[in-house]
Parts: structure tokens; C-alpha cells; sequence
């Protein structure tokens, strides 16, 4: 059984992600920690659950969802694992990050990239990967078939969408790839966005106001 555990991070209230099982083997999802407060709180968790992080995954590289990567690599020694299409974003954020105030330690990047299909593991536990872009150029969500539930990074949130007007953002893709890339997920999915409060795949088709199933 996969555990969640969620972190609030960051000025934009990003929600990082910690994945782990009854072997302490853990993955961690768009480390958004700023701040040695934040940082304290997190590595506080993992120590005091026994965990051993073994997977890095960021599902999108604005600011907000990799401001603890540099952090996780140095306490860790893991590197980012994301699709090679979010590549330029990563890039661009130790440019605009100064003005807008922010420190940002820059994040080191792997030698490979995530596919846009296929899956990821950690420990005994394995993670599809969704390719599901419009928010940003070559956004990835991560899906636990077993388990019933979706790391849905900026695509889905709780009647609402992820927005689309930054760079590489495009409002028909965002919506063609919830259509058909979330939406045909069982009904009883639960979606753990990149801010706000979980959601499942069957209250969104009913209710969401941007799309609906």
C-alpha cells in the first residue's frame, strides 16, 4: 500500500508530495520547499518515518514545483526525473526567479528524461506515466492503477483547471488532455493536485465548471 503524505510549500502554496510503502522506500514529487522552515519540516517527516527516498519526479519545472530539487539532490543525492519537454522551463527559472524576489538554488538536472509513456518505479511500487500538456509544454501526471489515485501536478483541481497563460501554456490542450488522458480514468480516482485540496476523477466530470465529462 502506497501512503501520501502532503507538504504546503513556497509562497504559491504548492503541494509537495512524499510516496512511500511499508519497505521505506519512498518517491518525492515536485519538492516545492523554500526556506530551511519548510525544508526542516520535511526532512523531519522522512527521518521520522524511516524512509529512504530513492525517486525524484517533478511533473512540471515552474518555479513553484521545483524550488526544493537543488535540496532533495543535496540531502539525497537524487536527480529530477521529468519529461525533456519541460527542459527549457527549468532553465528559465534561474532568470526570472531573481525578479521576482525569490532565492532559488538552481536545480541540477539529470542525464535521461522521463518518456511521455511508460512508468516509474519505486521500491515494489510502479507509477504510469500520463502525458497530459496545456499547462505546460510537456506536463506529466503520475498514476497508481492499484491504487487508485493520480499525482495530478497543475492539470486538475478541485472545480477548477490549471491556468494556461504563462509560457508554453495552450487553454485547448490543457483541455483536450483532461478530456482524454483524466477522464477516462475510473470515476473513484483520486487526484492530488499541485495546490488545494484532493479531488476525484467522477466529482470533476460532474461538477467541474471549465470541463465536464
Amino acid at each position: 500500500m502506497i501512503r501520501i503524505k502532503s507538504f504546503v510549500c513556497n509562497p504559491y502554496q504548492e503541494n509537495t508530495y512524499v510516496l512511500y510503502d511499508d519497505t521505506g522506500a519512498a518517491a518525492i514529487v515536485d519538492p516545492g520547499m523554500y526556506g530551511p522552515q519548510e525544508e526542516k519540516a520535511f526532512v523531519d517527516f522522512i527521518h521520522a518515518e524511516g524512509l529512504a527516498p530513492t525517486l525524484l519526479l517533478n511533473t512540471h519545472c515552474h518555479i513553484d514545483h521545483v524550488l526544493g530539487n537543488r535540496y532533495v539532490y543535496d540531502t539525497y543525492g537524487l536527480l529530477p526525473q521529468f519529461h525533456a519537454g519541460e527542459l527549457p522551463l527549468l532553465v528559465e527559472v534561474q532568470n526570472y526567479a531573481p525578479q521576482m524576489g525569490i532565492r532559488y538554488d538552481v536545480s541540477p538536472i539529470a542525464e535521461t528524461f522521463l518518456p511521455a509513456t511508460g512508468s516509474v518505479t519505486f521500491g515494489k511500487q510502479e507509477l504510469t506515466l500520463i502525458f497530459a500538456p496545456g499547462h505546460s509544454p510537456a506536463h506529466l501526471c503520475f498514476y497508481s492503477k492499484a491504487e487508485g489515485f493520480l499525482i495530478g501536478g497543475d492539470v486538475l483541481f478541485r472545480n477548477s483547471i490549471g491556468r494556461t497563460d504563462l509560457p508554453g501554456g495552450n487553454h485547448q490542450q490543457l483541455l483536450d488532455s483532461i478530456a482524454q488522458q483524466l477522464y477516462v480514468l475510473p470515476e473513484d480516482t483520486v487526484v492530488y493536485p499541485g495546490h488545494g485540496p484532493e479531488t476525484t476523477i467522477g466529482h470533476e466530470k460532474k461538477t467541474n465548471p471549465f470541463i465536464r465529462g
